[in-house]
């Protein structure tokens, strides 16, 4: 199935090389389709790594496997395959991983727990061994390639590539991030909702860089949903080569860590902007910001549900200022409300104030508001400090025709 280019698409970025990356593609063919499907990133020795994975019950190989190993804090390499996420084949597809990680260390003299791996596409096919023997041997004799490349490589559904980058000053020590990711549909917040991938020339301590991805993750890409599905095979890494010289940064008391990790939290929240652009069928941006909640927490969960919710989502595709149905998805979403305190708001004109329609309301800047492919939703409960914004798109027709026709 041809899929057109998303309405909201963004073009890609200018973004900087990154000392000690080397970044390859390959075809191995885990489809019937002639481009790339394999991207494979060398890292110096030496090269921090930390992890975010999906808290799927079902959960790939790869995800085991990464999980796993992240915590040993070094990697040598990533390999990455799309058509077939290898989730749901059991023993064969842990078979199918361990032989790419055997292949990957041998050729660079490494541990094979330095070679971290994933995989997307259709669930329930094991990773043909064969195929990724060829892809990984051709991966290692290919010419180094540029960040678009390697991000269109990871591709299944998206429909452009998507990159980000971003600088800190860490002392007298300019470090640069660059990062890449996939994500279109099967995205839900249940930890990072795709395959992203961060590197940095930042030398970053792991407990560290750990730490930071957390909080840069809990912010960003566990505030996004397209259809509220989590993938088998969610993970967002970050690999810190070290090679910008700048003084190690060990803990939040280190010069610069404060630094970086604004700059680490700016690339992710990016990424996750682009994945929500690239929503299947989508042709709206929505923002939900949520205030007056009891806490940061309740906010996020209140938000959430808005943003879940597909009459909300189809409102919105329909250009309909229909705000009951926020009262609707803040009334079901199980946290502290009260109806006589709720206000919301589309595109900063408030609808319904203190739980009543706003005096003289006029819907026509609000339908305007709405006819534009950037949509603001604000809600404010009344109750609290908490707040939190959250990310969707809206749901229409061009959804259903993606996923009905996924596997063909």
């Amino acid at each position: 199935m041809q899929i057109d280019r998303s309405p909201l698409a963004r073009p890609f970025p200018a973004m900087p090389a990154i000392a000690g990356v080397t970044l390859r593609v390959a075809r191995a063919r885990y489809k019937d389709w002639d481009r790339a499907d394999l991207t494979f990133a060398e890292l110096a020795e030496g090269t921090s790594v930390a992890g975010v994975f999906t808290k799927s019950a079902c959960a790939s190989s790869e995800v085991e496997l990464g999980r796993q190993n992240v915590a040993q804090g070094a990697a040598r390499a990533l390999i990455v395959n799309a058509g077939n996420s290898n989730a749901f084949t059991g023993y064969r597809g842990r078979e199918a991983v361990e032989a790419i990680m055997n292949q990957v260390s041998g050729a660079l003299g490494c541990p094979r727990e330095q070679v971290f791996v994933s995989s997307t596409g259709v669930i329930g096919v094991p990773l043909p061994k064969d195929k990724a023997r060829a892809g990984i041997a051709a991966a290692l004799e290919a010419a180094p390639c540029g960040w678009e490349d390697a991000a269109n490589a990871i591709g299944t559904t998206d429909t452009f590539a998507k990159g980000a980058g971003a600088s800190a000053m860490i002392g007298d020590t300019r470090v640069e991030l660059a990062g890449i990711i996939k994500g279109s549909g099967m995205i839900a917040p249940d930890m990072a909702t795709m395959l992203g991938y961060i590197f940095t020339d930042a030398n970053v301590a792991p407990a560290f860089l750990q730490e930071a991805l957390e909080r840069a993750n809990a912010a960003t890409f566990s505030c996004i949903t397209v259809d509220g599905d989590t993938s088998t095979s969610d993970t967002v890494m970050v690999f810190a080569t070290g090679k910008a010289g700048n003084a190690r940064i060990e803990s939040w008391d280190s010069p610069g860590a404060d630094a970086f990790a604004a700059a680490l939290a700016e690339v992710c929240r990016n990424l996750a902007h682009l994945v929500v652009r690239d929503g299947e069928g989508a042709q709206k941006f929505i923002t939900i910001r949520v205030s007056g909640a009891a806490s940061d927490q309740s906010a996020r969960t209140i938000g959430l549900a808005i943003a879940n919710s597909p009459l909300v989502k189809t409102a919105i595709a329909g250009e309909d200022a229909n705000w009951g149905r926020v009262v609707m998805a803040v009334g079901k979403a199980g946290e502290p409300a009260d109806r006589d305190k709720l206000s919301i708001a589309f595109g900063g004109i408030w609808t319904a104030k203190n739980g009543l329609p706003v005096d003289g309301y006029d819907e026509a800047p609000v339908a305007a508001h709405l006819k534009g492919e950037a949509i603001d939703i604000a809600v404010d409960l009344g109750l609290g400090d908490g707040r939190a914004s959250v990310w969707t798109c809206d749901l229409t027709h061009g959804y259903i025709a993606i996923n009905a026709d996924y596997r063909s």
